[in-house]
């Protein structure tokens, strides 16, 4: 199987993998030269000079992306992987970006597994395609990002350059073939702050996290604050009543979750306005607290919006209130939204807006990525999952998600395809010793490039 061939380049995995995890390519927006700052550029930079090194034609884009590519024709098949990380944190054993080989055949360092692994073997697998002298059909390039962490926006300057793809794939996520990423909608509710009850609350720091804890000041009677204690009781989640000078200071602690799940925590944030709720009227809350808990309260799933909508490819939207922010004037919340692969994200949007501007609030919409859908009897899920079976001897699993790759930056041509196994220990991207398998990742290594392979050969 022409997949096998791969092994013999191993050394030159590990050595190059090690090269490229000691550069902190944490991605920055910047001015200038370099679009996401110096140490993305170096990345860009090394990945380049590897692929002319052997022997590989390659390109930087304007520092956006890069890409190195064998064959001719009209078609153009790729491979898109991100050298481009996450900030590395506290609590780590090691120099996060000192790659460390462990006994038990792991790899420690930021990036091993999110995304410079693959990367590394992407571009070893087509240098092995050309090593063996094979004739393709049209183009194949792996295509280097160097933004994807931050909303993946070094694509569409790529690809206004550059030769769209005909087919695709990208190994940022497991095996098998994710066919189906729900669209995104991010938005914000803004307005006065209309409420004689709350001074201040804050939840969350990101849109795509449920919150695990939530904070406000409260203007109450000693009484009141006593039934604030009361009812916090038996909420379901813990909160600290404070006592405080005209009032209390309120404490909610949740479970947080990612927003493509949020039914899996406990949102600190819609457990707090439920309290105040229970205790307060609406008429002091005012009507942006109104509107969360009459509009949000509890739910995950968007049906106090009217938006509780689902398809058979990828499931059922998903609502997550992420951030809320409420000074003495202002009042603002954001929200993530994952919505069917199959529906508009216009409708949900609009949908939105109406119930939004009913309650005399401002509605602000920040993003909508399209979603990715390929049907699963399509050309290109066909071949991949071929190469799996090939290789592993096991059938090919076909499964939607509700997060995003770049498979949605490929025109409606690509999937995510690999590199994770379901029976290996999960490597997220915020993880202190982010590691990989590299028995893991040398059977990766193989699939990757018998399905370069097919992709190159295919007519």
């Amino acid at each position: 199987m022409f997949g096998e061939k791969i092994l013999d380049y191993w050394d030159d995995i590990v050595r190059d993998l090690g090269k490229l995890v000691a550069i902190p390519s944490v991605a920055v927006p910047t001015e200038g030269e370099h679009p996401f700052g110096d140490p993305c550029a170096k990345a860009l930079d090394t990945a380049v000079e590897l692929a002319e090194s052997y022997g590989l034609k390659a390109k930087n884009v304007d520092y956006y992306a890069a890409h190195a590519e064998i064959g001719e024709g009209e078609g153009n098949a790729v491979v898109m992987a991100h050298l481009d990380v996450v900030p590395a944190g506290e609590g780590w054993d090691s120099d996060p970006f000192t790659m460390v080989l462990t006994e038990d055949s792991r790899a420690i360092g930021r990036g091993v597994a999110d995304d410079k692994g693959a990367a590394v073997v992407a571009l070893h697998c087509l240098r092995a395609i050309k090593d063996a002298g094979v004739k393709g059909k049209r183009k194949l390039r792996v295509i280097f990002g160097s933004a994807e962490e931050i909303g993946m926006h070094d694509m569409p300057y790529y690809f206004s350059k550059e030769q769209h793809p005909d087919m695709g794939f990208t190994p940022d996520a497991g095996y098998g073939i994710c066919h189906c990423e729900k669209g995104g909608l991010n938005f914000q509710v803004k307005g006065a702050n209309d409420s004689t009850l709350i001074k201040s609350f804050t939840a969350g720091t990101v849109p795509n996290a449920v919150p695990s804890k939530a904070e406000c000041q409260v203007v109450c009677t000693a009484a009141e604050r006593e039934k604030l204690a009361e009812a916090a009781g038996h909420l379901g989640i813990a909160v600290e009543v404070t006592p405080t000078e005209g009032g209390a200071k309120l404490l909610a602690k949740g479970k947080a979750a990612h927003a493509a799940a949020p039914q899996t925590g406990m949102n600190a944030a819609s457990y707090l306005v439920e309290l105040l709720y229970e205790v307060f009227s609406g008429e002091r809350l005012g009507s942006f607290f109104t509107f969360i808990h009459e509009k949000i309260a509890l739910t995950s799933d968007g049906s106090l919006l009217g938006v509780n909508i689902s398809d058979e490819p990828s499931g059922s939207l998903t609502f997550n209130l992420g951030i809320v922010r409420v000074t003495p004037e202002d009042c603002c919340l954001t929200v993530d939204i994952r919505y069917p692969a199959t529906k508009e994200g216009k409708w949900v949007s609009g949908t939105i807006r109406k119930a939004v501007e009913a309650a005399g609030l401002e509605f602000v919409q920040l993003s909508d990525a399209v979603p990715l859908y390929l049907p699963k009897e399509s050309r290109l899920v066909t071949l991949l999952s071929g190469a799996y079976k090939d290789v592993t001897g096991e059938d090919c699993d076909i499964f939607s998600m509700g997060g995003g790759t770049y498979a949605r930056q490929m025109f409606g041509k690509g999937v995510a395809f690999g590199p994770g196994f379901h029976d290996d220990i999960p490597a997220h991207e915020h993880d202190v010793n982010e590691q990989i398998n590299l028995e893991k990742l040398k059977l990766h290594a193989q699939i990757c490039l018998e399905a370069m392979y097919r992709m190159f050969t295919a007519d």
